[in-house]
C-alpha cells in the first residue's frame, strides 16, 4: 500500500512584471526562490535536515537560472549543504511535474518530505533566451514538421478559430480574470499565501502587480493583435488574429514552494496537512495547436479518479491565453462560476516555471475559505503537452 502525500503548505512571491522596471526584475532568480523557500521552512517550523529532496521547475534555463537554479536556491535560503536540488524543465507545467514528482516519492516511500517549487524571472532572462539564438530542432523534427512549427500564440490563435472563439469572447474573460483577482485581493485571500520580497533598496513588495482592477472589455477591445504577421497570414488565411498582449498572460518574475510530506511524517511533526494529492496525469498532445492537451488530461484523470467534473469543487486551469480556458469549458461542460474563481494568470501572471506551484497554492487556499473538496488543477506546456492534478481538502 502507497503512502498517503499530503500539502502541508504553499507559498509564493507576488507576481512582478517580468520587463525592466517591473516591481521584482532587481532580485536575482535564486534569490527570489530562496525567500519563499525560507519562509516555508521558518513558518512550519521545519528542520531543514529532514528534507529528503527539493525539485524545482524553471524554463530558461540560461544565464542567471543556469547550473541547477533550485539548488543554488536552497543553499541560499540558509538549507544545509546535505539538503540536494534538482531543476525540471516541462515547460509552463515545470513546477506542476515537480510537485508530482515530489508526491509520487513521497508515495513510493523513497521520500518523507519533500519541497517542490519553481522559479521564473522573465524580466531578467527573457523568455527564449535559453536557446542562445540557435534552432533547438534538428533535422529529423524538421522533417516531420516540413510546414514548421508555430509559437504559442498562435497556436491560440488556431484554437480560436476550431472552437469559433472570438474577440469579444476573450476580451470579456480577460476582464473576468482582472475583476475576480481584484476584489479577491481586496478580500485579501492571497494573503495567506503570498511572501514579502525586499529590494535592494530596502523597500518591500508585497502585493501582485500584474492585476489591473480597472480592466474592462472595453479597454481591452483597442488592443492591437500580437501575433499576426504577413507571413502566417498567408499560411492560415482563415484565422481572425483576436489575441492581444491583453487576453494573454503577461511575461512575469515570481517564485513559489509546496511543503509535501507523508501524512505519517506530519503527524510525527505535529504538522497539519492542509489537502492530498489523489491523482495525477500527463498527456501529449498535437504540438501545432499545443495548447489543448487541458482537454485530454482533465478527461483521463477524471477517468481515473473514478469522478465527473461536476464533483469537482474549483478548477484552476491555466490562463496562458484566454482561448485555453474558453475551449476547455467548451469541451468538458464545466460550470463557468468554479473556473479560476480568484482570477487566473492573465491578471496573476504566468511565471513560468513557477505557475504550477502557484496555481496550487490559490486552489488549496480557495477550497480551505469554501469549504470544497476536491480541487483540479490543469496545464498546457509548450511543445504540445499538459499537466493535470487532483486534490483533495483535508
Amino acid at each position: 500500500m502507497s503512502n498517503e502525500a499530503v500539502i502541508v503548505d504553499v507559498l509564493r512571491t507576488p507576481s512582478g512584471r517580468g520587463k525592466p522596471g517591473g516591481a521584482l526584475d532587481g532580485v536575482h532568480p535564486a534569490d527570489l526562490l530562496a525567500t519563499v523557500l525560507r519562509e516555508l521552512v521558518s513558518r512550519n517550523n521545519l528542520d531543514p535536515t529532514l528534507i529528503d529532496d527539493v525539485i524545482g521547475g524553471c524554463v530558461s534555463q540560461s544565464g542567471e537560472q543556469s547550473s541547477n537554479v533550485t539548488r543554488t536556491a536552497l543553499l541560499s535560503a540558509g538549507f544545509p549543504d546535505t539538503v540536494p536540488g534538482t531543476t525540471i524543465d516541462r515547460q509552463c507545467g515545470s513546477s506542476q511535474q515537480a510537485a508530482a514528482f515530489a508526491a509520487q516519492a513521497v508515495m513510493s516511500g523513497s521520500a518523507d518530505v519533500v519541497i517542490a517549487c519553481g522559479v521564473e524571472s522573465m524580466s531578467r532572462v527573457p523568455l527564449g533566451s535559453s536557446a542562445g539564438g540557435q534552432d533547438p530542432f534538428g533535422t529529423l523534427m524538421h522533417a516531420r514538421y516540413p510546414d514548421g512549427l508555430v509559437s504559442q500564440g498562435v497556436s491560440a490563435e488556431l484554437i480560436n478559430q476550431k472552437w469559433n472563439l472570438g474577440r469579444d469572447a476573450l476580451d470579456s474573460y480577460a476582464a473576468r480574470s482582472h475583476r475576480l483577482a481584484a476584489a479577491a485581493a481586496e478580500r485579501g485571500d492571497f494573503s495567506g499565501e503570498i511572501v514579502a520580497v525586499t529590494r535592494a533598496d530596502g523597500s518591500v513588495i508585497d502585493e501582485d502587480e500584474t492585476i489591473r482592477p480597472g480592466t474592462s472589455h472595453a479597454s481591452l477591445a483597442g488592443l492591437r493583435p500580437a501575433f499576426r504577421t504577413d507571413a502566417l497570414a498567408a499560411r492560415f488565411p482563415k484565422l481572425g488574429w483576436h489575441v492581444t498582449a491583453g487576453n494573454s498572460s503577461p511575461l512575469t518574475d515570481g517564485a513559489s514552494a509546496t511543503l509535501i510530506m507523508s501524512a505519517k511524517r506530519a503527524a510525527q511533526l505535529g504538522l497539519n496537512p492542509r489537502a492530498r494529492f489523489h491523482s495525477f496525469t500527463v498527456v501529449g498532445s498535437d504540438p501545432l495547436l499545443m495548447l489543448t492537451g487541458v482537454i485530454p488530461a482533465t478527461q483521463r484523470i477524471l477517468s481515473r479518479a473514478g469522478l465527473s467534473i461536476d464533483d469537482i469543487d474549483a478548477y484552476e486551469i491555466n490562463e496562458a491565453f484566454a482561448s485555453v480556458p474558453l475551449a476547455w469549458l467548451h469541451e468538458t461542460g464545466a460550470d463557468p462560476d468554479c473556473l479560476n474563481p480568484r482570477g487566473g494568470a492573465i491578471a496573476l501572471g504566468h511565471a513560468l516555471g513557477s505557475s504550477g506551484t502557484r496555481l496550487l497554492g490559490t486552489l488549496v487556499n480557495h477550497l480551505e475559505m469554501t469549504g470544497g473538496r476536491w480541487g483540479l488543477q490543469a496545464m498546457c506546456e509548450g511543445g504540445g503537452m499538459a499537466n493535470a492534478t487532483l486534490i483533495e481538502r483535508l
